[in-house]
Formats: C-alpha cells, sequence, structure tokens
C-alpha cells in the first residue's frame, strides 16, 4: 500500500508556473522593438506593489533582460538567469518603433506578421521563439514545483500557444500588458492554462 501511495502521488504531481510579464520601459510605451532598457518609473514603482501579490518561497527564474532582472528586484525576488526565457531576438529592429518601421519597411513588417519562419530583422523568427519557448516548458513539466519565471511578452504568448495547443497565428491575437500574470500547469505531460490576471492599477 505505502508503494501504491508514493506511485500515485508521484503521478499525479503538478508543476505549477506562473508567468509575470516585466514591468514598463521606455519602449513598451513607444510601442518599439525593445533593446537593453531598464524599467521606468512607474514600472519600478507598480512592481513593488505586486511584490505582495507573489511567493518569495517559490522557485524563481529571471530573462537576463535588464528590464525582467529589475522587476524581479523590485518583487523582491531572488531570482536566477534563465537564458530559455530570454525575449525574442529582433536584430536590427532593437530599439526601433513599430510605426517607424512600418513606413520604411512595409514589405518586411508584413511578411514577419504572416509567416512565422520569416526572420526580416536578422534574429530569430517566431517559431524559433516558439520551439524555444516548447523545449523549456518540455523540460520544466518533469519537475513537480512551483517556479515564478519573469520574463517578456513573446515568451508569454509562445506559453500560452504550446498550452492550449494554438497555431502560430494565434500569437499575434495574444495581449500580454506589463506585470501581468499568467498561470500554467502541467499534468502527466500536459499543460492547462490556467488563470490571466491583469496588472495590478497600484
Amino acid at each position: 500500500m505505502a508503494r501504491h501511495g508514493i506511485a500515485l502521488t508521484r503521478a499525479t504531481a503538478t508543476a505549477r508556473l506562473l508567468l509575470v510579464c516585466h514591468a514598463s520601459t521606455p519602449a513598451v510605451r513607444a510601442a518599439a522593438f525593445p533593446a537593453d532598457e531598464p524599467l521606468d518609473e512607474q514600472g519600478r514603482r507598480r512592481a513593488a506593489a505586486l511584490s505582495r501579490h507573489v511567493d518569495p518561497g517559490a522557485r524563481c527564474l529571471t530573462s537576463p533582460a535588464l528590464r525582467a532582472r529589475q522587476t524581479a528586484e523590485a518583487l523582491r525576488l531572488e531570482a536566477t538567469v534563465e537564458p530559455m526565457v530570454r525575449d525574442c531576438d529582433y536584430g536590427r529592429w532593437r530599439g526601433r518603433s513599430l510605426e517607424e518601421l512600418q513606413a520604411e519597411e512595409p514589405a518586411a513588417i508584413a511578411q514577419w506578421l504572416k509567416d512565422a519562419d520569416a526572420a526580416p530583422h536578422g534574429g530569430e523568427s517566431l517559431r524559433q521563439v516558439l520551439d524555444r519557448v516548447a523545449t523549456w516548458l518540455e523540460a520544466e513539466s518533469r519537475q513537480p514545483r512551483k517556479t515564478i519565471v519573469v520574463t517578456h511578452a513573446a515568451v508569454i504568448r509562445a506559453a500560452i500557444l504550446h498550452a492550449i495547443g494554438a497555431p502560430p497565428p494565434s500569437f499575434w491575437r495574444i495581449d500580454v500588458a506589463p506585470l501581468s500574470r499568467t498561470t500554467l500547469t502541467v499534468r502527466e505531460g500536459r499543460w492547462t492554462l490556467r488563470s490571466i490576471f491583469p496588472p495590478s492599477a497600484a
């Protein structure tokens, strides 16, 4: 009976991920492709206010980007840098606004939005981001533990698509706001989207 009880516990153990989108930055407010910029003052303040809503005892990971690490610090989390949850590499578009690029390179922007394998900016394609995040989630699914991950809107969108089995075009139909919180759980290798909390108004 004891062995059977242990086996049952392992079989039904659940891993839980709380994905926190980093706080606002000048690039977010300008609708620009991010460089490695810091948080703006409002982002820092709102992240600090959100700290009471996260579990400081959970395992914590963060993207290597400055904006993600500063968000983790504001949330009072001792987070380990995890390269697999880094933002998409936007190549030569980093630091430039979408409006500016649509005026200068409309064909390239259109190709990028329609073709998951396109990377006209010289960085990562959407397909590469989706595959990277899926690989990371597969590794996480093997460990029954609670983890808080401070990352980026693109990574969270990719994780949601993987969890619900949605096709790549659905990526562009998911809005992930700064400091929003998305919960995913996995049981027996199958991910489930549990909840999405909007950012705090604080």
